[in-house]
């Protein structure tokens, strides 16, 4: 659901440097409502107008464009890493160890990848209610873990076909269980995900990393040495610049 054109919303969180209080605002909306509230009210807005107005923009962009479009995502990503690091090092001393976590979440994000663009999942439409809330549970992780794709959760449940039908059906009937077990999911995975960060800030932050870093191979375009690839390269540098400029702003 929150899954646009191979970057999960949690990558996009981590990047703007928002993942850990959007948790603790969601969380513990009710403890301190008023600045809660003054947080969350303009990052819903900016979603509201980004799925308005911006995402026919980005549409044509990476119909018309896709390499370059691409290459500014995966350079905006690769931008925002160094301060990640950067950050987590100021909070927690380094350890060698710790970029074990990194290595693995990587693999696994290059494994789901793989999966969602070389693996057929059997689809059908005979499910019941409570199979649904379990596909919606189990989607949450893919919003709420960044880097995660909500995509290769729904087809290793094989409904991934339903939800689309559904989405662009507005089909109520697969649309509110599925719902229901997202809104379920997202607050359970939120408060493991915030357990973790409370408890194992270093490691779990350096598996986010990993994550993120692994969703950037769904967003990898065919590379040539011609002028596209030269392109591409030029769009990728710039993308970094972006992101390594939002340290400035976190």
């Amino acid at each position: 659901m929150l899954y646009f054109h191979g970057i999960s919303s949690g990558v996009l969180c981590v990047i703007f440097g928002i993942y850990e209080k959007l948790l603790d605002s969601f969380l513990n909306f009710f403890k301190d409502m008023k600045n809660n509230f003054k947080f969350l009210f303009p990052i819903f807005i900016g979603v509201g107008i980004g799925v308005l107005v911006f995402s026919n923009v980005l549409n044509y962009l990476l119909i018309n464009f896709p390499i370059q479009t691409q290459s500014i995502f995966i350079g905006l990503i690769l931008g925002c890493i160094p301060s990640l690091f950067k950050d987590i090092n100021t909070k927690t001393p380094i350890r060698k160890s710790y970029f074990l976590f990194t290595i693995v979440a990587f693999l696994i994000g290059i494994l789901s990848v793989y999966l969602e663009k070389n693996i057929n999942f059997s689809n059908t439409s005979n499910f019941n209610y409570l199979y649904l809330i379990f596909s919606g549970f189990a989607m949450s992780i893919g919003i709420v873990v960044p880097g995660v794709s909500s995509t290769i959760i729904l087809m290793l449940l094989g409904v991934y076909n339903l939800y689309l039908t559904g989405i662009s059906n507005i089909y109520l009937p697969t649309l509110i269980p599925m719902f229901l077990g997202l809104l379920i999911g997202c607050f359970v995975f939120m408060k493991l995900t915030k357990f973790l960060l409370d408890n194992f800030y270093a490691q779990t932050f350096y598996s986010i990393i990993g994550f993120t870093l692994g969703s950037i191979f769904v967003l990898l375009p065919s590379f040539s040495f011609d002028i596209l690839g030269f392109v591409a390269i030029l769009c990728v540098s710039l993308g970094f610049l972006i992101g390594n400029s939002f340290k400035n702003y976190n």
